[in-house]
């Protein structure tokens, strides 16, 4: 009854999205409809976010319905081509390292990364390795700060949901599955936050590198990430620990399934082996999975629920795709602070073509700043990152936007302090984009959103 309530709220609220849309139309129009200055697609997609945000219960029908209407929306008052917009530019272009990625390619990568973590977490909890941290993490608040750590510096060169995955299974055993709001927040903030300096860690700063950013002009990105790591980390992990401090001791007679970590393991290097040769890391990802499975039981049960919620994030994606975004604010820290508050909405792919393409054009960025900014702004909000999507799949009381503010409020303190301590210790200093030279970019992470 509840599934159905749902569906019916979500279908509703669609229709009632559009009906502004529909009342304005101008016969013989393709530019769209423009109210008070903004293109109706924002308000469309404003509402679908609006939605989200006050019917948690209801994510995935809003989600949905408000994909369609914008489609619609699109197809109906603009020139918008849906083929066009799935698919790639072709094969040609691919080889020269030209290509323009449709969104089809991410759509079907994400959804193959959500699933394939979704069975990676399952591996590294049922290997036994979580009950064993307890007798390595300190028995006090800093337990929490530590594995926070852990999570940052494996997402510095792993794929964001993975890092949050293996991160939340850590979190549930050693805090006997009480796992507070704030540290959730935490744990997604550490795994967006890492990869912010790396140019394998995000996919942001990937496609920074391939368009001829330096990796020396995001390293610095490091800096902001981890100071705030030390803001939202002390605030989360002194939250946990009066939640439910971390277990003292390890339980005894646990001995850990090596193979299980071996499958953990091929798993990883399938994810980044295809990532680079590929450009598609989820097919390393369910190769090493089904290898895996002639080894040690898998648990496919996992796939349902990882499924529902990742059908929510890329119908949120799509939407956030068909955003008519064509250029941004000139470049400048300030404008830069902005797109992070931005990118805990709007997905931040588009947003750092946009800002290659001012930087092209001589509007240049300091891009260690850009890349802090779009990479670690998604994790303010829990559906703004697929890592905080993922994690969500296992904790879904963290699918209340009004409880993450409350309870996660330290992420987004962090996010500006870290931002400061960059402006104040390093200042603002932009960079040219190199031309490209012959030699093949590494892939983009496609997961990492």
């Amino acid at each position: 009854m509840r599934t159905r309530r749902g569906w019916t709220v979500g279908l509703v609220l669609a229709f009632l999205f559009l009906l502004p849309a529909l009342a304005q139309a101008s016969e013989g129009s393709k530019k769209g409809l423009v109210l008070v200055g903004i293109p109706v697609a924002f308000f469309l997609f404003a509402l679908v976010l609006l939605g989200v945000a006050l019917f948690h219960k209801y994510t995935l029908p809003i989600a949905v319905g408000g994909m369609v209407v914008i489609m619609t929306y699109r197809f109906a008052f603009t020139d918008f081509s849906l083929p066009h917009h799935l698919w790639d530019t072709g094969l040609v272009e691919h080889i020269r390292g030209r290509t323009t990625h449709g969104e089809v390619r991410t759509l079907l990568n994400l959804l193959g990364l959500l699933l394939g973590f979704a069975i990676l977490a399952k591996h590294f909890e049922d290997s036994k390795i979580p009950e064993k941290l307890p007798a390595i993490l300190p028995n006090n608040w800093s337990g929490g700060l530590v594995l926070l750590t852990l999570v940052f510096f494996l997402s510095a060169f792993l794929d964001n949901i993975a890092a949050a995955m293996i991160g939340g299974t850590i979190a549930r055993t050693v805090f006997k599955g009480k796992v507070h709001i704030g540290f959730l927040a935490a744990i997604v903030a550490a795994s967006n936050a890492g990869g912010a300096g790396s140019v394998v860690g995000d996919t942001t700063t990937t496609m920074m590198w391939i368009e001829g950013v330096s990796a020396l002009s995001v390293l610095h990105a490091e800096v902001g990430a981890f100071v705030a790591l030390l803001v939202f980390g002390g605030v989360a992990s002194l939250q946990q620990h009066q939640h439910q401090p971390i277990q003292k001791d390890p339980t005894e007679g646990v001995q850990i399934d090596w193979l299980r970590v071996l499958i953990v393991g091929m798993i990883l290097a399938g994810t980044i082996a295809t990532n680079i040769l590929l450009d598609f890391p989820a097919i390393g990802v369910w190769a090493a999975i089904l290898i895996g499975a002639l080894i040690r039981k898998t648990g496919w049960h996992e796939l349902p629920g990882a499924f529902k919620g990742s059908c929510f994030l890329l119908s949120l994606v799509m939407c956030a795709s068909m955003m008519p975004v064509e250029k941004l604010p000139p470049p400048s820290w300030k404008s830069t602070l902005g797109l992070g508050f931005v990118s805990s909405v709007f997905d931040n792919i588009p947003l750092t073509k946009l800002a290659i393409q001012q930087g092209k054009q001589g509007l240049l960025y300091d891009w260690g700043f850009l890349a802090y900014a779009v990479g670690f702004g998604g994790s303010m909000i829990w559906f703004g990152s697929s890592a905080g999507v993922a994690i969500t799949i296992n904790f879904p009381e963290g699918r209340s936007v009004g409880r993450w503010l409350r309870h996660g409020w330290h992420v987004m303190i962090a996010y500006v302090i870290g931002f400061l301590a960059m402006l104040l210790i390093l200042g603002w200093h932009t960079s040219p984009i190199q031309k490209k030279s012959g030699h093949a970019p590494p892939a983009v992470p496609a997961g990492n959103r």
